[in-house]
């Protein structure tokens, strides 16, 4: 079934259970007989510890990629922790035996509706999903085939990569099976810097470290583009095409780039709904503010009458996004930008509020940075 895999049992054992499944009929999906039966789609070098949420490098026939195997629920928003693990994985046991394709089409709107809010074109995303669900392109959809697509929109990494399938900003959905899916490889991550073994990482400065991380960088004018990117992101998820999410971790670690210096996500799962954030952030005990943290970087306030989380965050994803690329793109800058782009990042890393209450001053910040970085490298070979 796979080459190379990790050689602990307790990761191998869920791969197992997925092409199990698969045989007896219960999940299916167009990476499944590849995984399962032909052995053409290899698991590489595991990335992570964690027995919950695997991910692998690896390799469909002539075709890179990374698979992602998440043995763990929808996640509870436990705010300033990693999301909340599952008692047991995936049971596929939605939709249920004699469901129509009408109504498991219903089931897909309401989710996203319950996810995203209701967008007007939330039909055209359900359209989407029950394409990808016919695996087989054979114009039928089948019971384990609807299990697993029902499975996967649980998680919200695999929404945001269905929101984003449209913009260079998103790896391509390869294929899945159950609740496994492969995404297309991402050259280049993370966004800068460099892995060191943990021995060696535990005694080095975190000063020092920064400075480490800023030597294995691009050129400036690639560096340009890849932070275009980022600002273009930014714009995809806020006001989007199907609703608005909220970007709760923009750490280098969370992006890579291609061969042409198109940023892409590497890991969305702290790309949250707003709609979602929102209903169950208002949920959240709190004593101060700082107990309203999700992620490493989304806080809200605390109201102290009713010691609650209220909604809005008080910073927007732009002024985050900014904070994160301040040192990445200044250091370098041509000196004949580096003072007004360094005036620009100031200006939006200020920015405070929802993006919702500051919309004309959060578009033009945008904009007069976007507008600055192309102007300087759109007569290069570099754009």
């Amino acid at each position: 079934m796979a080459r190379d895999l990790f050689p602990w049992g307790l990761f191998r054992k869920p791969l197992y259970i997925q092409c199990d499944k698969y045989r007896k009929g219960v999940i299916d999906g167009s990476a499944c007989k590849s995984l399962c039966e032909k052995d053409t789609l290899y698991l590489g070098k595991c990335f992570t510890a964690k027995p919950d949420s695997q991910v692998y490098s690896g390799s469909w026939g002539d075709l890179e990629g990374v698979i992602k195997c998440q043995m763990a629920e929808a996640p509870h928003y436990d705010l300033g922790n990693e999301m909340e693990r599952r008692k047991e994985a995936a049971v596929f046991t939605k939709p249920t035996k004699g469901t129509s394709v009408e109504k498991f089409r219903e089931m897909i709107l309401n989710h996203l509706k319950a996810k995203v809010g209701d967008q007007a074109n939330l039909a055209d995303l359900a359209t989407q999903v029950l394409s990808i669900t016919d695996s087989n392109k054979d114009g039928h959809i089948s019971l384990p085939e609807a299990r697993s697509t029902w499975a996967l929109l649980q998680l919200n990494e695999f929404l945001l990569a269905l929101v984003l399938q449209d913009r260079e900003h998103t790896p391509k959905l390869l294929g899945f099976c159950g609740d496994l899916y492969v995404m297309e490889k991402v050259p280049h991550s993370p966004l800068y810097g460099i892995s060191l073994p943990w021995i060696i990482e535990v005694w080095i400065p975190a000063g020092l470290r920064r400075s480490m991380d800023q030597w294995f960088t691009p050129s400036w004018p690639h560096k340009a583009k890849i932070s275009i990117g980022l600002l273009e992101l930014v714009e995809d998820v806020f006001h989007g095409t199907f609703g608005s999410f909220i970007m709760c971790d923009l750490g280098a670690t969370s992006f890579g780039y291609n061969d042409r210096h198109d940023l892409k996500v590497m890991d969305a799962k702290y790309i949250v709904p707003e709609a979602i954030f929102q209903e169950d952030i208002r949920q959240q005990h709190c004593d101060v503010d700082e107990d309203c943290l999700y992620g490493s970087d989304c806080m809200t306030s605390c109201d102290l009458t009713k010691h609650r989380c209220t909604t809005e965050v008080t910073r927007p994803n732009l002024a985050k996004a900014c904070d994160a690329l301040k040192d990445y793109i200044l250091r370098g800058a041509p000196y004949d930008v580096i003072e007004e782009l360094e005036k620009q990042l100031y200006a939006c890393i200020a920015l405070r509020g929802s993006a919702e209450q500051m919309e004309i001053e959060h578009s033009l910040i945008l904009n007069n940075l976007k507008t600055l970085l192309w102007k300087k490298i759109s007569h290069t070979k570099d754009s």
